[in-house]
């Protein structure tokens, strides 16, 4: 019961992702990516550090720093270059694709076993969210897929570096997302400036988007995520990155009066039984003692209440 909370709260973060599209494009600035990116991460980061009242010491300033580029400051602009060169069905289908890439390194760095079921319901998955994506009109260019690749790539090292370090003890992952969202956002600061220059003007509802995407789509989310990976194994974690865009999908026909086809409603139901059987198939696997959770549930609870509690900040 307390592996399916877990992963019930952890999906929360891939399916408040998927209502990015249309913040953005109903709420914030056209054609800024990078900046939205600086300001999805950084004030998030520096929110969450500052409730966490907790700074890196040691080796843990240069794992932070490369964990906030693989999964922020890499990854976001990585993406944005892929939605932008390519239609964004093509780029979800390369974005989908991440399990991929987590089930191969966590064999490697974790010791976490690719079972044939496991890759099976990672492709399935990537197959359903083309039929919910694709079109007969998607266009490829070699730039935008390279980008939609690497960026996939990055998030999945991320995912795995994250779980293979841990955290420092005594440390939260509130504290460990505060750290990684402020790195990345910093990283993205530069790019952001010598691509798009100066900030642009911000109107009422655009403050209310980047409040929405500080906060929910990016604090709260990214907290949940990592939260995830030190309770469930990468695999078991990246296998809900599917919920991502069926949840654009069904933001876009509720919300934004976008149709959906028997063939994308059929794909939705395929990616959809795929996160679910990965799920079930993550529950039943002995992974090993490199790809257990790098803490318990409990001392998870305790770290997790140390970030909150740490000094004169009360929850």
């Amino acid at each position: 019961m307390k592996r399916f909370a877990t992963v019930a709260l952890t999906a929360l973060a891939p399916i408040s992702w998927g209502s990015t599209y249309a913040v953005a494009t109903e709420l914030l600035p056209p054609d800024r990516p990078l900046f939205t990116g600086v300001m999805r991460a950084l004030p998030a980061g520096l929110l969450l550090t500052a409730l966490a009242r907790r700074l890196p010491t040691g080796a843990w300033w240069w794992k932070a720093a490369v964990l906030g580029t693989l999964n922020i400051g890499a990854f976001f602009p990585l993406l944005f270059l892929s939605a932008y060169r390519l239609p964004g069905g093509v780029a979800a289908v390369l974005g989908s694709a991440g399990p991929l890439f987590v089930v191969g390194l966590a064999a490697l760095v974790l010791g976490e076993r690719a079972r044939l079921r496991t890759v099976l319901a990672a492709v399935a998955g990537a197959f359903g969210v083309s039929m919910v994506v694709l079109t007969a009109a998607a266009r490829l260019d070699l730039v935008g897929i390279v980008a939609g690749v690497v960026s996939s790539a990055s998030m999945a090292a991320g995912t795995v570096m994250t779980k293979r370090w841990g955290r420092p003890e005594g440390v939260g992952p509130l504290a460990l997302t505060g750290w990684q969202l402020t790195a990345g956002g910093l990283v993205i600061i530069p790019v952001a400036a010598l691509v798009e220059g100066a900030p642009p003007a911000l109107d009422g509802k655009a403050f209310l988007g980047y409040g929405y995407m500080m906060l929910i789509n990016t604090g709260i989310a990214y907290w949940l995520w990592f939260r995830g990976i030190g309770r469930l194994t990468a695999t078991s974690v990246t296998l809900l990155g599917p919920l991502s865009p069926l949840t654009a999908a069904v933001i876009g026909w509720a919300a934004l009066g976008q149709s959906l086809s028997p063939v994308q409603v059929l794909g939705m139901a395929v990616a959809f039984g795929a996160t679910v059987a990965g799920q079930l198939f993550a529950a039943g696997t002995n992974t090993g003692t490199n790809a257990q959770p790098f803490s318990s549930a409990e001392e998870n609870d305790r770290n997790i209440s140390m970030d909150l509690i740490d000094g004169p900040v009360r929850r």
